[in-house]
């Protein structure tokens, strides 16, 4: 039996018994150069796909490498249907609830410009980079997409109609709202910006078919720490950790 990989990478090629995979230059030098990996040496590769797969350093030099595949460590492993909506802030915190959502299950990350968000602009690139590692570091075989911002207003108009939406309404603090009855299924949560939601915005999300108001509980959480609470009530009741 082939032993357990310690190191994990995400790689963007086919992976199966036998199949070469080549290194970018950043990861080249994070295995040869940072890690002191060397051939022989034994790499835990994924790519969303294909499950997790054993491999072996068959070259390494300082800006490339290539790794043959052995044998398959974990299966593919989807997580729920579940979309993770907010409202980007300050640069360091925004990266945290990427990076949470990633390890909490979510499928697709999309940062939304309301009315009161604070930030104008992302780097969808970096928050895709740091989804990758953290999969690398929590053990999934699957990446979610993080989308480029987009306007709430736009991705409400474009619904769809076969999807649950979960909103985290800070203005019913302390009231009894929460998933009691809610059925497994597609979903998304929505958190709102540090200055929460408009007036119009409360309006438009109370009246939208599907719609269930998640209370997290008697006090007003920041935004990023209201992420993580919602993705864990979501995934205890209705997800995979049941």
């Amino acid at each position: 039996m082939v032993e357990v990989a310690k190191i994990r990478l995400f790689v963007d090629a086919p992976l199966g018994a036998g199949q070469s995979v080549s290194l970018s230059r950043d990861q080249a030098n994070y295995l040869f150069n940072v890690m002191r990996k060397s051939t022989g040496d034994l790499i835990a590769l994924f790519n969303g796909r294909d499950g997790e797969w054993t491999s072996e350093v068959v070259d390494a030099g300082k800006r490339r490498g290539i790794l043959t595949c052995l044998e398959q460590a974990r299966p593919q492993m989807e997580p729920p249907d579940l979309w993770l909506l907010f409202a980007p802030i300050k640069k360091a915190r925004t990266d945290f609830i990427v990076e949470k959502a990633t390890e909490m299950g979510a499928s697709r990350i999309l940062p939304v410009q309301t009315d009161f968000t604070n930030s104008e602009r992302i780097r969808q690139d970096r928050l895709q980079a740091h989804a990758v590692e953290a999969a690398e570091q929590c053990g999934g075989t699957y990446v979610p997409p993080v989308e480029e911002l987009q306007k709430l207003s736009s991705v409400l108009a474009d619904w769809p109609k076969d999807r649950q939406l979960l909103f985290c309404d800070e203005t019913t603090a302390g009231q009894a709202h929460g998933l009691a009855g809610a059925k497994p299924g597609k979903w998304a949560i929505l958190i709102g910006p540090e200055g929460g939601f408009s007036a119009a915005e409360l309006a438009r999300l109370r009246a939208l078919d599907g719609v269930t108001i998640l209370t997290l509980g008697p006090r007003i959480l920041r935004a990023d720490t209201a992420a993580v609470a919602a993705l864990t009530l979501w995934q205890a009741a209705l997800g995979d950790w049941r």
